[in-house]
């Protein structure tokens, strides 16, 4: 069994990527390694609870979330090759090293508001290279296609680590030694399914064709569709999207009509791209219902959108619900 440190070198080889890349990728799995560290003790460690912040989006952060944060930032800066990087806790972009090659966005704790009850959740990362000339916001504001690579870390029964250099996805184990191990190399996300993950109670607020679609998977073998489907739901995207690439399924956080002036819940930049950038890789699909993810131009760091992604069936079903 590979561990990473002697994946990565043949990998990066094999397909002409970069060894700075492969730096970069190795400075977030050692950041990583040290928020599972934590996530792990949780109240041994006193790092439980809320921090008493909120974030840029008005969202109140827990002690977790600034350590993740923290801990990914003093890392990455230490890296010669990072230019910059962006946060979804963070305000604006953290400067890093001049002569760097590459901007790192992230999301430091995914489902955070699981952290204390002790359900999974996770680190989102997302790599761009970084344009030519000064570092300002617009230097990140790439499509999801511009990505070279995206990947995640899940913090449950075992901390794994999931990432894709856009050549394949590859999914690594931490064992005892505190050393990633590679366990499963180019999951397929099924074509077909019969689970969803969607959050119901908001069921009353989505636009009609959500609402259309959602109804038809619970009218079952009876309706439309002519199978029965069953409902899962996390509250914690890297457990959704992770059970989706081991076994098939659709997650959507989809608009709703609370607030017209957003397009959706969850950020473009940090959770949307590069969650879509590794399933594609893995042969499933990505929209906001009216167009591929990866192909949206970004206007802002901390950009919302609607998300409908999984097995392509489904994800394309729902975009011709939505064209009518």
């Amino acid at each position: 069994m590979k561990t990473l440190a002697q994946f990565l070198p043949q990998h990066l080889q094999q397909n002409n990527i970069p060894a700075e890349l492969g730096s970069v990728l190795e400075s977030i799995v050692a950041a990583c390694s040290d928020i599972s560290g934590k996530v792990r003790l949780g109240a041994l460690a006193g790092v439980l609870g809320m921090a008493g912040t909120g974030n840029i989006q008005g969202e109140d952060q827990k002690k977790l979330d600034v350590i993740a944060n923290d801990i990914l930032i003093d890392v990455l800066k230490n890296n010669a090759h990072v230019a910059g990087l962006a946060s979804e806790e963070e305000d604006t972009f953290v400067a890093a090293n001049e002569n760097g090659g590459y901007l790192v966005l992230f999301d430091p704790l995914d489902g955070s508001s699981n952290i204390d009850v002790n359900i999974s959740v996770g680190t989102i990362f997302s790599v761009l290279t970084k344009p030519e000339g000064r570092l300002n916001t617009e230097s990140f504001l790439q499509k999801g296609r511009d990505q070279v690579a995206a990947g995640y870390v899940l913090y449950g029964p075992q901390t794994q680590l999931v990432f894709t250099l856009k050549h394949g996805v590859f999914v690594f184990t931490l064992n005892e030694n505190n050393e990633f191990v590679l366990t499963k190399e180019n999951p397929q996300v099924p074509a077909s399914t019969k689970e969803f993950a969607i959050n119901m109670s908001n069921a009353r607020h989505w636009q009609a064709p959500m609402q259309q679609y959602i109804n038809e998977l619970l009218a079952g073998d009876t309706g439309i569709r002519g199978k029965n489907y069953n409902m899962r739901w996390v509250a914690s995207m890297v457990a959704e999207i992770h059970r989706i690439l081991m076994r098939g399924g659709v997650f959507m956080y989809p608009q709703d009509k609370r607030d017209p002036s957003k397009p959706g819940k969850l950020r473009l930049m940090y959770e949307a791209n590069p969650m879509s950038l590794i399933l594609e890789q893995a042969g499933a699909a990505a929209s906001n219902a009216l167009e591929n993810m990866l192909d949206i131009i970004p206007t802002g760091l901390h950009q919302r959108v609607a998300v409908v992604m999984g097995s392509r069936e489904e994800v394309e079903y729902v975009g011709k619900l939505h064209q009518k």
